[in-house]
């Protein structure tokens, strides 16, 4: 994702929806395959760690886990990459 993206998805309301969303459109095109659609959850988790970069963690949007979780998911991810 292009950091104009990112700034898109971040001003949109609420922040980072249109991820969550391509998270939603994929898992249906691809018969709720999670494997399928791991970018999209990682451009989201993406879009997450920059508004809570830019908010605070005690920020909320509707589209992103809390900023404890969303870290913990992230450690995952990345350790199940390694």
């Amino acid at each position: 994702m292009t950091s104009q993206s990112l700034q898109k998805d971040l001003n949109s309301s609420p922040p980072c929806h249109p991820r969550a969303c391509a998270i939603q459109d994929c898992l249906s095109r691809n018969g709720y395959d999670e494997a399928k659609c791991a970018r999209f959850v990682d451009a989201l988790y993406e879009c997450c760690q920059a508004f809570y970069n830019k908010n605070g963690d005690e920020a909320k949007s509707v589209s992103c886990p809390k900023a404890s979780l969303l870290r913990l998911k992230m450690e995952q991810r990345k350790k199940g990459r390694d």
